[in-house]
């Protein structure tokens, strides 16, 4: 049976291929061979902050909470160092068209270290204040003197988790936040001339109902974020969530009530923001557009399409034909493992690939096709040719699956998901992943 009859939720595919499909590079490619060819003059800058003030129970990040203040130092200094050795692999003419800084939670960092990390941006190349650069907050860590370090640096758009307005059902995703506390986040971030700011809001969290979940998203909408994502709640291995479990809810949404619990629920969401005059992107993204609204001036950009450069040890790269980070966990030891061992390296270990995926044809069609097919807004069949050569019904005959389904709509001279496409979008995703990355995801040990 297609794995397309069963939960509509069973994993969000962000990335492709996905991290546990890496492996250990032997011998280690040297970075300056890596991207020796690649199309370097619009990079995306990815920085990996892997530090948090708390670990919420949902979250399956790469991160650690309230390390020493200490190792933060430390931190710092080797990624500088890390960030040095990895311009001298690129070459001088490396130039980069985004820039986004990450984690965990980079306002995690006092406002002089997030000056001192900004500065390590500049010194790399990218020009702050001339390019779309992203930083994620939290309610707790958004405070004036780190908001104004945020906004001085040109940081054009601020991401902020807040999951939900109602106390009760963050501290059910074990977040202790109190909804005063996010309020006044949101009131800092909006009194400094930060041009985008995004909200996170979960849905089919215990205890959510409809008139909770309404009432989170009037709470959001009061803020009139220029982007709003709306994530289904995903229990996974190695969480806090799922230590907490007792059955039921699982990382593949395996319980059919909550599954319609969570559909009848994003629907909801979507409905709400689609009339408050946003526009929906992918199943979780929303952008507010219309006359005299603003939104995100930046050009749409892929960055497995155009190339990523990541700096610190969570951070993945990518080129046209190799994946590669550091190595990966989520339990908290492991996690503080890796991140000890990326302290103790000397700077040579920076000028090579660790662990990685190698793409082959076949996987850059793939990959193409699964980030572009997850927009709203589809893609036209003639670009893939156009790129690959082929028609894509040719190399995916698969779709016509979709089509019979009634979940993609293959009109003249555009592939689109249809609305019922595109709220099983964590299935179709996973659906598409080919054999051998499927069995290299299976064959990962979660630590």
């Amino acid at each position: 049976m297609s794995r397309l009859a069963g939960s509509p939720y069973q994993d969000y595919l962000y990335a492709y291929p996905h991290k546990t499909a890496y492996r250990p590079l032997r011998p280690r490619p040297a970075l300056r061979e890596v991207w020796a060819g690649e199309r370097s003059d619009a990079l995306f800058l990815y920085l990996h902050l892997p530090f948090c003030e708390h670990r919420c129970g949902f979250c399956n990040l790469f991160t650690r909470a309230n390390p020493p203040a200490e190792q933060v130092g430390a931190y710092l200094a080797q990624l500088a160092r890390q960030a040095d050795r990895v311009a001298d692999a690129l070459g001088a003419g490396a130039n980069y068209a985004r820039v986004a800084i990450g984690g965990g939670t980079p306002t995690f960092l006092t406002a002089g270290e997030l000056s001192d990390l900004f500065d390590l941006v500049a010194r790399f190349g990218a020009r702050l204040g001339s390019v779309p650069m992203a930083v994620e907050t939290s309610p707790a860590t958004a405070t004036a003197d780190r908001i104004a370090v945020l906004a001085e640096r040109g940081t054009s758009r601020v991401s902020i988790g807040v999951q939900s307005f109602v106390d009760a059902e963050a501290r059910a995703v074990g977040r202790p936040q109190r909804r005063a506390e996010v309020e006044a986040a949101l009131a800092t971030i909006r009194s400094y001339p930060l041009p985008v700011l995004n909200l996170d809001l979960i849905y089919g969290i215990p205890g959510q109902t409809e008139r909770s979940w309404r009432a989170s998203l009037a709470a959001a909408l009061h803020w009139r974020p220029e982007e709003l994502f709306l994530y289904p709640l995903y229990v996974r291995p190695l969480t806090g969530l799922r230590r907490r479990a007792t059955g039921g809810s699982s990382s593949g949404g395996r319980d059919p009530e909550w599954d319609a619990q969570r559909l009848a629920l994003y629907r909801i969401g979507r409905e709400s923001l689609l009339a408050a005059g946003y526009r929906q992107l992918s199943l979780r993204h929303f952008r507010r557009a219309g006359p005299g609204l603003d939104v995100d001036p930046a050009p749409e950009y892929s960055c497995q399409d155009d190339g990523m450069v990541g700096l610190g040890c969570g951070a993945r790269s990518y080129t046209a034909g190799l994946h590669y980070s550091f190595d990966y966990a989520v339990g908290v030891r492991q996690v503080r493992a890796i991140i000890d061992d990326y302290l103790r390296r000397p700077a040579g270990d920076f000028e090579v690939a660790e662990v990685g995926f190698r793409l082959d044809d076949t996987e850059r069609r793939r990959r193409w096709l699964v980030t572009s097919l997850l927009r709203a807004e589809g893609f036209r069949p003639a670009d893939y040719r156009d790129r690959f050569g082929t028609p894509v019904e040719e190399d995916f005959p698969e779709l016509a699956e979709l089509t019979g389904r009634g979940w993609l709509d293959a009109g003249p001279g555009l592939l689109r998901l249809t609305e019922t496409g595109l709220e099983r979008s964590d299935a179709i995703g996973p659906w598409l992943v080919s054999g051998p990355v499927h069995a290299a995801m299976a064959g990962y040990a979660a630590r």
